[in-house]
């Protein structure tokens, strides 16, 4: 009876101590921590104000990466919303949801997930650092309420080490991630005209003659190289009763210090009219027959995509075949020396939104080559998507 006694007393003075210790320690808690990135304020803003690449910064998702995901609301700013779902108990279920998002200053998330505590709030501050205010600070916050739950309370004292190292591995990967961008800040294509935006648009199926150079970067010497291969381009279409169907276009193999590779490309349609229905019937023809005919030899070649048009080429003129697909765009109005700049910022422009760019770089030169090579150029700047 008397042990009884003693170890009743004990576990009372425990939960005593519990009760006092707990009332004692802080009904919230707050941390923080910091990495700075050379990139520009737009790409780390627009970055953080989307979840369109949270699953490659953030760590939530490296915890189970089979978790189901969905985003909700609008794609960037207030209302964006990220949902998960895992059987992991680690992890559960949660969401983040921004909240409060200030154009080159702060975005803001509520946080909700099975662990402890409730108003869980984390904020990403960019500040503007180095010399000339070239790199940019980024400092994460997180504050969590746990009120009068005392088991909360005693939860908090780990949160530096719980959800503080989360977010110093989740700076790392944002800042490693951000580095593969390039640097340049695409607003400054549209400051002074809105329709100068980067977009993505859908690229038609198209014919190409093409004609292909490597040679010395000067502005003379490209320039001339350019309108040698419309020549023979040109010598191919009349003699194959072709026109144009859309402006030149210039696709960029390799920009180096010395020299510049690139290929000249002139979409083309015949020019007897035959375009649509005939085009439309022939494509229809070529999907029959490719669905009823079995290729016996694996070594055999495949036939020619439906819509390519029979051509016969002359020197140094290939054609090619481009099918339709998903583009990310640019319009740009300007000298030709600033194009390998646009399309720098044009793919930091969609990697920042989550697409993969692939193939290589483009642009139509919508008032001909001899303008592109003056300060009137009108020019789109194209580059694949998928």
């Amino acid at each position: 009876m008397t042990r009884l006694i003693e170890l009743l007393i004990s576990l009372a003075i425990v939960l005593a101590l519990f009760l006092i210790v707990g009332f004692l320690l802080p009904s919230s808690r707050h941390f923080e921590t910091s990495v700075e990135t050379n990139r520009k304020m737009t790409i780390v803003y627009d970055t953080l104000n989307s979840f369109r690449r949270f699953d490659e910064w953030n760590v939530l998702v490296a915890h189970d990466p089979g978790m189901e995901r969905k985003l909700a609301g609008p794609e960037e700013g207030v209302g964006a919303r990220f949902e998960y779902s895992s059987d992991q108990k680690g992890v559960g279920d949660g969401s983040w949801e921004i909240v409060d998002s200030k154009d080159g200053q702060s975005v803001s998330y509520t946080i909700t997930n099975n662990q402890r505590g409730k108003n869980k709030r984390t904020t990403f501050l960019l500040e503007p650092t180095g010399r000339n205010d070239r790199n940019v600070k980024i400092t994460q916050t997180y504050d969590v309420d746990y009120g009068m739950n005392l088991l909360g309370r005693y939860a908090g004292m780990y949160v530096s080490s719980n959800m503080g190292q989360e977010m110093k591995m989740s700076l790392a990967r944002l800042s490693n991630m951000l580095a593969a961008v390039p640097n340049y800040d695409y607003d400054e294509l549209s400051k002074d005209d809105p329709s100068m935006a980067p977009r993505v648009e859908q690229r038609q199926a198209s014919n190409l003659l093409v004609v292909g150079a490597q040679v010395e970067r000067n502005n003379d010497v490209v320039q001339r190289t350019m309108k040698n291969n419309m020549q023979w381009i040109d010598k191919v279409m009349k003699a194959n009763d072709l026109v144009a169907d859309g402006p030149v276009r210039i696709i960029t193999n390799e920009l180096g210090g010395d020299s510049y590779s690139f290929e000249v490309a002139q979409p083309v349609r015949k020019a007897d009219g035959a375009s649509e229905d005939d085009a439309a019937a022939s494509e229809d023809e070529a999907a029959d027959e490719e669905a009823d005919t079995e290729v016996a030899d694996a070594g055999e070649e495949a036939a020619a995509p439906a819509g390519q048009l029979d051509i016969e080429l002359q020197g140094p003129v290939k054609q090619v075949y481009v099918e339709a697909g998903t583009v990310a765009a640019v319009p740009f109005k300007g000298h030709m020396a600033n194009l390998s700049k646009v399309r720098d910022a044009l793919r930091g422009w969609a990697l920042t939104r989550g697409y993969q760019t692939v193939d290589r770089p483009y642009e139509s030169w919508n008032n001909g080559l001899d303008q592109g090579f003056t300060e009137e150029g009108e020019f789109v700047v194209y580059w694949s998507i998928k």
